[in-house]
């Protein structure tokens, strides 16, 4: 999975960290640990740095914490989750698709922040009962992490969890999801480019790296947030056409009754032997497919005997998809279940033809050209 190193499954959820972590964690571990063997001299030689591990592993236990909150209402609306990666930035949830509704995609986006905000409220409770000593210290730093984690997560911009919630609400406002997305993206972008300004005038001007962590984590929510507005756009525009609309006049099919040798000499400039093509029956119905290597399992000299329907085999259900579909559910069932094309029949069970992604980005290139006045 890019290089990310699975450590193991939490509630069933596959938990990854990238290598960048690793980076992060040593930078906290040093900079907490020499924290406080400067203000504790007098403890023991490697203990300050064993209480800045514990310390940034607790970080990024708080991180982990607020990405399970996303995962688990994300669950609990039948949302399988893929994975959870920590990583430079933080932490991210992988959701294998999209809320329902609004309201249900809003649930998903506020329970990341909410998770932060009680672990700050329990943390200061537990600090401030404890009193004082290096414990109380871990736990303040802890509970305004966590506090941090929320506040800049509301922040109303994609990809960030506040993105989400704005969307979810202009989805609600305009019954529009994709037209939600991009606002939400839109929005992101500002909010990236004034982190990025606020990062790059001091470097530039005082040659200062006091934002240099501005900067970095501006251009990474831009490019966020600059891929969300593109994939949202092209899904509203597969959204408006179905399946039948963008299929091709189907030229692979052939006729169940068609005799072996027929079909044999019509294909012997075909150079690949394991291309299947469609067979349909007199009335135009899906009866089943056919490749050039099906021939193998028949002698040649009854190959004028046997007909295409002696040797077709059957096409799974999965492998086809209704005339009147949307061309986004195409793309997903593409991408769900690893396939190259999908059968494209209509209720009748007459086909229609097959759907690739080359020849779906095709007609949207057609349908994007302007028409000839």
């Amino acid at each position: 999975m890019n290089g990310n190193i699975r450590i193991g499954k939490l509630f069933g959820i596959p938990f990854y960290v990238h290598p960048s972590w690793f980076l992060v964690l040593g930078l906290i571990t040093w900079s907490y640990g020499s924290g406080i063997a400067a203000q504790l001299p007098e403890l023991a030689v490697g203990l300050p740095w064993i209480l800045g591990l514990v310390t940034a592993l607790l970080l990024f236990a708080s991180v982990l914490a607020h990405e399970l909150g996303h995962s688990l209402v994300a669950m609990r609306q039948g949302i399988p989750v893929r994975s959870i990666t920590l990583f430079l930035f933080g932490g991210l949830a992988s959701l294998e698709k999209e809320s329902k509704t609004p309201s249900e995609a809003f649930q998903v986006a506020i329970a990341g922040p909410v998770v932060s905000l009680i672990l700050f409220g329990f943390l200061s409770l537990f600090g401030w009962a404890i009193g004082t000593g290096i414990g109380a210290e871990i736990l303040g730093v802890i509970a305004s992490v966590n506090l941090a984690l929320a506040l800049f997560n509301l922040i109303p911009g994609l990809p960030l969890d506040g993105g989400n919630v704005l969307k979810a609400l202009v989805w609600k406002l305009t019954g529009n999801p994709y037209r939600a997305t991009v606002v939400a993206s839109r929005s992101g972008q500002v909010l990236s480019w004034i982190a990025i300004a606020s990062g790059l005038i001091p470097l530039v001007l005082f040659g200062s790296f006091a934002n240099i962590w501005n900067l970095l984590i501006g251009g990474f929510l831009l490019q966020n947030a600059t891929q969300s507005a593109r994939s949202a756009r092209v899904q509203e525009q597969l959204a408006q056409f179905t399946a039948e609309e963008a299929v091709m006049a189907n030229r692979s099919a052939v006729d169940a009754e068609l005799p072996l040798r027929a079909f044999a000499d019509q294909q012997i400039l075909n150079r690949d032997p394991n291309q299947k093509f469609l067979v349909t029956d007199a009335e135009g119905q899906l009866v089943g497919e056919i490749s050039i290597d099906s021939l193998r399992s028949v002698p040649v000299e009854d190959w004028s005997n046997q007909r295409v329907r002696d040797v077709m085999s059957e096409i799974a259900v999965e492998r086809t998809v209704p005339a009147q579909a949307s061309l986004l559910d195409v793309v997903k069932l593409l991408d769900e279940k690893h396939l190259s094309a999908l059968t494209v029949i209509r209720e009748n069970g007459s086909l229609v033809g097959q759907l690739e992604k080359p020849s779906i980005l095709a007609f949207l290139q057609r349908q994007a050209q302007p028409s000839a006045a």
